[in-house]
């Protein structure tokens, strides 16, 4: 028999959503949503959640996760981050061409040697690509510790950040992740709209000079990329151009100053 007012917990509800929970389990949790219509409107509002994003980044997921990703490499505490930087590069330079990033060049070059400008956005991509397609974990600090979220990538980018508001655009703080940047570690915020669409600002250090804003269309992602005092900026979306121009020159202004920034497109 099944008890309708035995606990659940928030993680079974998840569980029940992403239909991991066994089935004696699975009986337990729908019994105890039937009296509890609370519960019931969170399961509801994050299957509907979950189902935008499959619609939106569905074929993303059966793609291969970048080799620089993997998490057998990333747990290998003793490898510096630029090793870990230059042996992502050495698997794009012998066989990335046919890889996952791979099956597009940049537009603004084709060559077999990239501009740093392509290095760092190509990066920013893969990043956007493995994480906006997550549904229950696509950050590893959620925004409701936005304050600790900022110090940490400050303290390991050494470089202070910010998280830019961009309530105005309709997006939501989702949290964010530290990453292994191009020349060392990188720092991930992801933004989500009420529509599911979702946006990253991805952030390092950077030796490129100063520059305004560029455009690059890459797939089915998008992406604008700046460079200012020493960082390097690259803000990801997907299809509509002028929203994503609209979310880089938001994110600009807060970040850089107000700063009008001229704008260099693809």
């Amino acid at each position: 028999m099944i008890d309708r007012d035995q606990p659940v917990t928030e993680d079974e509800l998840h569980a029940y959503v992403d239909a991991e929970l066994p089935s004696t389990r699975a009986s337990a949790v729908e019994a105890w949503l039937s009296t509890h219509p609370d519960d019931m409107a969170r399961v509801s509002a994050w299957r509907a959640q979950a189902d935008a994003i499959r619609n939106r980044y569905g074929a993303v997921v059966s793609e291969p996760i970048p080799a620089r990703f993997d998490i057998e490499r990333l747990a290998r505490k003793s490898w510096p981050w630029r090793s870990i930087a230059a042996a992502a590069a050495l698997a794009f330079l012998l066989g990335g061409s046919a890889g996952w990033f791979g099956r597009g060049a940049l537009s603004e070059g084709t060559g077999a040697e990239r501009s740093p400008f392509q290095a760092f956005t190509a990066d920013a991509i893969d990043a956007y690509n493995l994480y906006v397609v997550e549904v229950r974990h696509p950050v590893e600090v959620p925004a409701a510790d936005a304050d600790h979220l900022v110090q940490w990538l400050s303290k390991r980018v050494g470089y202070q950040l910010r998280a830019p508001d961009l309530e105005k655009l309709g997006l939501k703080l989702v949290g964010g992740r530290l990453l292994p940047g191009p020349t060392g570690p990188a720092a991930f915020f992801m933004y989500e709209a009420p529509s599911g669409d979702r946006y990253t600002i991805y952030c390092a250090r950077s030796n490129e000079p100063n520059t305004a804003l560029r455009y690059n269309d890459i797939g089915k992602a998008t992406a604008i990329y700046w460079a200012n005092n020493d960082v390097a900026y690259v803000v990801s979306g997907k299809g509509d151009r002028t929203k994503l121009n609209d979310v880089a020159v938001a994110a600009y202004e807060q970040i850089d100053g107000g700063r009008a920034p001229s704008k260099n497109g693809g």
